[in-house]
């Protein structure tokens, strides 16, 4: 009888869990502080201005900012509020990342 209980309330969770309501990725980001990058991958293949990156940076919610060029060092922490910007020889922005 107690299994039977068990299984039940067990099913009943289950059932509420799929009921949850999930925040979008954006007002997640937005309400942790986290870096988003997912509204900004249409600067790619732009030149990186000052401009430009101070936009892209606000636009992905980043509370701080790093720019890397080819062969430049880079620590291997992990920080969720900083957003990653590679260029390359050019200063074209050729990836966006968060991290």
């Amino acid at each position: 009888m107690a299994l039977r209980h068990a299984l039940a309330s067990l099913s009943l969770l289950t059932l509420l869990a799929g009921c949850s309501s999930q925040q979008p990725a954006q007002q997640a980001a937005e309400i942790s502080g986290d870096c988003n990058v997912e509204q900004v991958h249409g600067v790619l293949g732009q030149t990186a201005s000052s401009e430009l990156i101070e936009q892209v940076q606000q636009q992905a919610n980043a509370k701080t900012l790093r720019v890397l060029a080819p062969g430049d060092a880079a620590t291997m922490d992990y920080n969720p509020q900083r957003l990653n910007i590679d260029i390359d020889e050019s200063e074209v922005i050729i990836r966006l990342t968060c991290g």
